[in-house]
Formats: structure tokens, sequence, C-alpha cells
């Protein structure tokens, strides 16, 4: 059974996508069953492992890859905190997506790519070893470009050939940082960390920058960041899987990896790196807001918003303290309910009303208001509003500055939260309190925009409501916050 389960979940995900893959275009209800039907199986499996995991099990699956080097599925702790993320997630997703693509095209393509890509992510929080992430990331890449060139027209195309050419750039640079490391201690085992005291400073070092470099490209920080928003181009459910579950928070999750699983916390202070990447986290921070601030193009804003928020997981795994551990660790599942809420309403307003520029947003709280209630509950908490999810973060990821003696951490957080209102806040008082346009072509604009279907709605509400939920009850033992607290105290803490 330890080793079967987590081959099972890798399985909830390939299955259906084999599957998929062959079935006419026009088969959409059996297409939409199998989507679920992995989907929903993912979830359930997950929550037995959680509260498995919960109470001390570790599931494990060796596979020989190479002489000496085998594909090692983990499911611990940290592993099930984002693989429970993308299950829940995933399922939403799905809905959503079965809505907004009705009747298009080459849709057994894109879900077929859609669940490999799923799959991928998966393999990534399994990862026992290096090299079976590096497997599972190259797959993770591989499936997301069909996605993003779905539409196939220039812009989507443009946005693929940047998408490929950064990210496989950086993971050259990545597996490089690899084969450095491996070659002066051996395979790299994540539950049996090398042992760093053998190798050379000046080797150690370098392969750390290779490794967090090459990782950083899909976590969108500064200067790699340049393919996130040129992405954009891809459809409103690619984009909300890109941006919550599956590229930029395999890249940070992989930072996190190296940070404690590979090096720890220890030896990344005392070769000098944690305070440099902490510096480089916190200006992604900040320019991700400033950039954001000067989109007018809604997908645009929500991109840099992302450069911005996703290197408050790297901040909080950079830091290393008790506080800042956690905060990072939980903001993980923070972001992807927050974000990807963002995203389904901006699908939704793209679809009912062709509204795709912030300056089109007038009255729209009239026209949508469940929609753009979800979308002002999740823009509340990326600013850190209380009792919202957001603020669970700062406020766990603030005091994680202070314990590790940096000050100036806090100052971010607060400039960041500041930067966050002035580019979410001109949004909802746009929505909510200009009136609807007396003109024609305003009256066009709004005119046959209705809510439905729900499976189109409900998604956004959901992920909204859990975003609200999971800060206003962050105390309790099945919140987020207890989970990662859970990881911080049995794995990386003392």
């Amino acid at each position: 059974m330890t080793a079967f389960l987590p081959v099972a979940l890798l399985l909830t995900a390939l299955v259906p996508a084999g599957i998929i893959f062959f079935l006419p275009d026009n088969r959409e209800r059996l297409r939409a069953f199998i989507n679920l039907t992995g989907a929903v199986l993912k979830l359930v499996l997950v929550g037995y492992m959680l509260l498995s995991v919960m109470g001390g099990a570790v599931y494990e699956a060796r596979f020989p890859l190479v002489p000496g080097l085998d594909l090692w599925l983990r499911a611990d702790a940290l592993a099930l905190l984002f693989i429970a993320l993308s299950a829940f997630l995933w399922l939403l997703t799905t809905i959503y997506a079965i809505a907004y693509f009705a009747g298009g095209e080459n849709l057994s393509r894109f879900f077929g790519f859609f669940s490999l890509c799923v799959a991928a992510t998966v393999g990534i929080a399994l990862a026992g070893t290096a090299i079976t992430f590096f497997v599972f990331y190259e797959l993770l890449t591989l499936a997301t470009w069909p996605l993003v060139v779905h539409k196939g027209n220039a812009a989507s195309l443009a946005a693929g050939r940047s998408y490929l050419a950064y990210t496989l750039s950086g993971s050259a640079v990545f597996l490089t940082g690899i084969v450095f490391l491996t070659a002066g201690t051996g395979p790299i085992v994540f539950v049996d960390p090398p042992d760093m005291a053998a190798v050379e400073p000046w080797l150690a070092r370098t392969a750390f920058v290779l490794m967090v470099g090459g990782l950083a490209v899909k976590a969108a920080m500064v200067p790699l960041h340049g393919w996130l928003p040129i992405a954009m181009a891809a459809p409103a459910p690619v984009s909300a899987l890109l941006h919550a579950v599956a590229v930029v928070k395999a890249g940070a999750f992989g930072i996190v990896r190296v940070i404690y699983d590979v090096y720890g916390t220890e030896v990344v202070q005392d070769l000098d790196l944690g305070l440099p990447l902490a510096v480089l986290a916190s200006i992604t921070i900040i320019y991700g807001s400033l950039q954001a601030l000067r989109q007018n193009d809604i997908k645009r804003r929500l991109a840099y918003s992302t450069v911005s928020q996703v290197s408050y997981i790297i901040l909080g795994a950079s830091l290393a303290g008790p506080f800042a551990t956690i905060g990072g660790l939980v903001h993980l599942v923070h972001q992807g309910l927050m974000k990807i809420t963002l995203f389904f309403c901006a699908g939704l307003l793209d679809e009912k009303l062709k509204i795709t520029r912030i300056d089109q947003l007038d009255g729209v709280g009239r026209r949508m208001p469940l929609s753009m209630l979800a979308f002002s509950i999740a823009a509340l908490g990326m600013i850190g509003v209380p009792p919202t999810a957001g603020f669970v973060s700062k406020w766990y990821l603030g005091i994680g500055g202070l314990q590790a003696g940096e000050i100036w951490v806090v100052f971010v957080l607060v400039a960041s939260s500041i930067l966050n209102a002035a580019y979410f806040l001109p949004l909802l008082y746009r929505a909510w309190f200009v009136p609807l346009p007396d003109s024609p072509d305003g009256e066009r604009r709004v005119a046959g925009a209705i809510e439905r279907p729900w499976s189109f709605v409900a998604p956004p509400l959901v992920t909204a409501l859990t975003a609200l939920l999971v800060g206003l009850f962050a105390a309790s033992p099945l919140s987020p916050l207890a989970w990662a607290t859970l990881i911080a105290e049995r794995t990386y803490l003392p």
C-alpha cells in the first residue's frame, strides 16, 4: 500500500490523459466524465493520505531509472501540501474549463495535455530525489507548452516560443547545478541530504546558484520573469493553472526543496547564500508590484502580481526562521487560492462582457455581482486585509523577518501591501462605485451578460470563499496554516 498510493496519485491524471488524447472532439460528455472522475479520485486519495501522513505515515515507491539512479516517489508532509492544493484546484479548474471551452475546437488535445500537466505537477511534489524532480520538471514544461499555444494565433505562438526559450534554458542551468553537486556528493536524495561538509565551499555555492537560478525561471523571479506576462495570451483556464497550481509554483516549490532538503538552512546560512536570495526575492516582490501598477490589461496586471506574490514563498524559505518558514509554506496554498480566483473572474469578464482592460470595468459589479464579489475577496486577500488568507501569510513572514534579525523585511511587506492596494483597489472602485456607462458602446458591452452556467461561476465563488475561510479559521487544526506548522515542526525546525 505504501508504494501503491504515490503511483495511484500519478495515475489519476496520467490515465485520463492517455484516454482523452484519443477521443474525438465531439465526445464532450465522455471527455468531461473522464476528466472529472480523475480529479475526484485524486482528491479522495489525497484526503486519505493527508490523514495518514498526519499520523506519521510516509508513502514511497522506487523504480530503477539508470544504474545508480532511481525514480523515487515519496509522499511526505511537504509533498502533500502541494498536492492537496493541486487536487482541489484541478477539480475546480476542470469544471471551469469545461464550461469555458464548451463547443470549442481541439479540446481532446487540450484536456489531454491539461491532465498531463497536472500529472507532472504531482510528480514534482512527490519527487524524492533531484533527478526525479528534474524528470517531472521537464515533463511539466513540455505538457504546458501546448496549452499556452492552444489558440493558435500569432500572440499565442509568440508566447509559446518565449515560454520554451526561458524554461528550457532554466532547466539546462538547473540540471548543470544538479550534476555539479552530484559530482561532489553522489545522488541527491531529499530524505537523506548530502554531506555538504565534504564539498568544497566554492562548488557548493556554484551548485546552489545554478540550481536556484534555474528554478527561478519558472518561479518568475527578477530578472527571469519575462515569459510570464507574455504567456497571458493563453486562455483563462491555462493562465489560472500557470499561476496558481503548476508552473510558477513548481519553481518556488523546487527552491524550497533545495534550501531545506538538499543544503539545509544552517549550510545555506554558513555559505552566505540565504540573505542574497532573500534580497532578490524582496526586489522581485517590489518590482512585480510596480510593474502591475503600469498595466491596463487585467490579465497582465494579474501576471505581474504573481511575479510579486510567488516570491513571498522564496522569501520565507530563505530567511529560514520558524515563523518565516511557516509563512512561506502556507503562502504556497494561500496565493494559489487567491490567484486562481482572480484569473477565473478575469476569464468570466472576458467571455461574458468582452472586458479585458481596467478602463472597461465601470459598473460591472452591478451586472456580474457574484463574479466581482469573488474577485473582490481575492483582491483584498492579496492586499493582506484581515481576516483573509493573505493577511495570515504576511503576518507570519513579518514576524519571521524580525526573528531572523532582518527588520527590513517588515518594510518590504508593508511597501508591498501598499502597492497591492494601489493596483487592486482602483479595479474594485470602478466595478462597484462607478456608474454603468451611458454611451451606446457601453450599453452594448453590458447587454445580455448573465452569470451562467453555474459550472462557470461556481469555481471562483468556491475558491474565494475558501481563501476567506482559511484566513478566518487559520487557528483550526485542519487549516493550511496548521499543516504548514506541522511540516515546519516535524521536518525543518529544531
